[in-house]
């Protein structure tokens, strides 16, 4: 079951600038697994921001040098741990939100990717939802706004006029998530598994679309290597993956024609979409009335990225993903995990 929880926004004057910060009850869990130590400075800061608002676990299964650096950085600031290895499957942030969740002292808990930077506001308002939903999806914006992280938003406009958007983030009860038994470990859309596994429990959540919550870009490189990956997420959803693969066919019949007018038209129709999902729950204080024409651009390359995805499911059997290969992107909507 899900809430739109519309009318939840923070109230002006729920905490004055300058107040001292109040410790929520609440739990914070980083999954974490990195290659290189480039933003370990800016995360021990968003780090030690945090820990004076919530409990907060970083779960890191980096390998073991990398490991040693940040207990170094991290001691007596937060909870650092590695994954338990009792846990097995498929994908390391699964594994690691699993230890996280379990561990975590509180009943709301808060899992975020690590380039996710919450403010106070948006922690105080999911603690207040999470007295009355079982899950809370967040909105993620990039800031700041590079040229690939603009054409990444026109996916998220897209998805906010036709639904909901799935942020590097989400908030959960411990009891529900314990419940429940976890979630599958073995998928590589890992948040839509979350989701739907809440749902089978027949929990409660919520979608606030004015619940903003930063996100920082990744390197463009990183970005181009997740274009076919991501574009795999869409085989859990059938309908959105049949919609991807019918735009190269639809732009090839419009080139052949050679008639310009239904490409324009295709690309209008598609910008003034993008454009209600810019507009809805006040989302134009953080993305930018350019990012709705980054919306037809996103589409063809999902579009392109789509067809290589099913080639990867028909010929490899999966996706590559953390050094191992992923058949599943996520289960059906209506089975638990065990």
């Amino acid at each position: 079951m899900s809430v739109q929880a519309s009318g939840e926004a923070p109230r002006a004057g729920d905490r004055r600038a300058g107040s001292p910060p109040v410790a929520l009850p609440m739990s914070y869990v980083l999954p974490l697994r990195w290659h290189t130590d480039a933003g370990l400075a800016e995360l021990t800061d968003h780090l030690r921001w945090l820990a004076g608002r919530a409990e907060v676990l970083v779960v890191d299964g980096s390998p073991t040098d990398l490991f040693a650096r940040h207990a170094d950085a991290w001691r007596g600031l937060v909870r650092h741990l590695p994954p338990d290895p009792a846990e097995r499957g498929a994908n390391g942030k699964v594994l690691g939100v699993l230890t996280g969740v379990r561990a975590a002292g509180h009943e709301h808990v808060v899992i975020a990717d690590d380039d996710v930077r919450y403010d106070e506001d948006a922690l105080h308002a999911v603690h207040r939802l999470l007295d009355r939903v079982d899950l809370v999806r967040p909105q993620n914006y990039f800031d700041p706004l590079p040229w690939h992280a603009w054409w990444d938003t026109g996916r998220t406009l897209l998805n906010r006029a036709l639904g909901n958007d799935y942020p590097g983030t989400l908030a959960v009860r411990r009891s529900t998530f314990l419940g429940m038994g976890g979630y599958d470990p073995d998928v590589l859309f890992e948040n839509l598994e979350l989701i739907r596994t809440v749902h089978a429990y027949g929990g409660v959540e919520a979608t606030p679309g004015w619940l903003y919550v930063r996100r920082l870009p990744p390197e463009a490189a990183h970005f181009r290597g997740q274009r076919v990956r991501q574009a795999y997420d869409d085989l859990a959803q059938p309908a959105r993956l049949v919609t991807a693969l019918a735009v190269l066919p639809a732009l090839a019949a419009a080139v052949a024609a050679r008639r310009a007018g239904p490409l324009l038209g295709m690309a209008a129709s598609v910008v003034a979409v993008a454009e209600v999902g810019r507009r809805r729950a006040g989302g134009g204080a953080v993305f930018p009335p350019s990012t709705s024409l980054a919306a037809p651009l996103w589409l063809v390359e999902r579009g392109i990225c789509s067809w290589l995805a099913v080639g990867r499911r028909l010929l490899f059997g999966g996706v590559r993903y953390g050094g191992t290969r992923i058949r599943r992107a996520a289960r059906p909507a209506a089975r638990r995990p065990r």
